[in-house]
């Protein structure tokens, strides 16, 4: 099944909600079963099941966030798309730990049968706290 470019932003528009409501429920409705998903830790979770189990995890661990939409670009052809966000939330970078900070990231999702089956979520190394630019820790 192949979504038109209207039917894959409308998708991502409640999927971005869902995000914002912190609603896991709601996230993972827009992932396909056989989803992979490429952190930006370097992590990758296989499956819908083990991908819902980590995100139970970091939805709890990390309350009080929002994702900005920067840009979006959908490819109706390939049933792709690529979003560039900004991510506001407690920091837990040492030194700063609570403190807001703002990420910046980029995600490349691939869709099939109307689904994001791949995820590849990209961040910068640098993050903004009380108006500082501060480089990421090795994890």
């Amino acid at each position: 099944m192949k979504l038109s470019g209207i039917e894959i932003r409308n998708q991502f528009n409640t999927w971005l909600i869902a995000w914002n409501d912190h609603d896991l429920n709601g996230v993972m409705d827009f992932m396909h079963d056989d989803i992979i998903f490429n952190s930006w830790s370097g992590a990758i979770i296989s499956g819908k099941t083990a991908l819902t189990k980590s995100w139970e995890r970091w939805f709890s661990d990390h309350q009080n966030f929002k994702f900005t939409l920067e840009d979006l670009i959908i490819d109706e052809n390939e049933q792709k798309m690529s979003f560039s966000w900004e991510l506001d939330w407690p920091s837990f970078e040492k030194k700063y730990s609570g403190k807001r900070e703002k990420r910046k990231g980029v995600d490349v999702l691939l869709l099939k049968e109307g689904k994001v089956y791949k995820k590849n979520t990209y961040s910068k190394t640098t993050l903004q706290i009380d108006s500082l630019k501060v480089r990421l820790q090795a994890l």
